[in-house]
């Protein structure tokens, strides 16, 4: 998967690959779905959600790039396999889910793994983690529709941001990057993403 998927598609951090080689992408996708836990497409993992083709795991981690003392946030647990893989790379990372049988079934799993460096929420990640903040680096794993000021807010400087914007059917990932002038942003190109769902209103920065 990793040579022909995602090397072969311009993916080149040794970090990124050496996690997505590790983790055990068929135990976060259901016994029958496991003969195509590795095929480049995203799988259903119950309660409308998806997991994230491994391209675009791939994709989203090598913007954020991540160093080994980095703190990340991460909004949209879902099965767990970008927590994992972020897990793989950063000092500690920080994941909200806020679909209930989600949440434990990745909680449970990271324990199973003894990802320990893995600290887990319920509730609406669309607030961010504030208490926790800031981050070197935040991902939000559903389509936004515009960059969400509240997460930017809880970025360090220097920190990184990757974030798909656009409508409900077809998004834009957008890498964001703050430093002591302001927020810059870079397009990585078109995604699709399930809709992100929360209560808290996010407002273009």
């Amino acid at each position: 998967m990793v040579r022909k998927q995602i090397e072969a598609r311009g993916i080149t951090d040794p970090n990124v690959l050496a996690a997505l080689r590790r983790v055990p992408r068929h135990l976060f996708v259901s016994e029958a779905l496991r003969d195509q836990a590795y095929g480049d497409y995203p799988l259903p993992i119950g309660e409308q959600q998806t997991i994230s083709q491994p391209f675009i795991v791939a994709e989203m981690t090598q913007a954020l790039e991540l160093g080994e003392e980095d703190r990340v946030l991460e909004i949209g647990t879902g099965s767990g396999y970008q927590a994992a893989v972020l897990a793989e790379i950063a000092y500690r990372v920080y994941t909200i889910e806020r679909i209930r049988t989600l949440y434990l079934q990745a909680r449970r799993l990271f324990d199973e793994l003894h990802y320990h460096n893995i600290v887990t929420g319920y509730g609406d990640g669309t607030a961010g983690w504030a208490d926790e903040s800031p981050f070197d680096a935040i991902i939000v794993t559903a389509g936004a529709p515009a960059i969400p000021e509240v997460l930017v807010r809880q970025l360090a400087e220097g920190g990184r941001m990757a974030v798909p914007v656009g409508g409900q059917h077809s998004q834009d990932l957008i890498k964001i990057y703050k430093d002591e002038k302001g927020i810059h942003q870079k397009n990585l190109g078109g995604c699709r993403f399930v809709k992100l769902v929360g209560e808290h209103g996010w407002k273009e920065s």
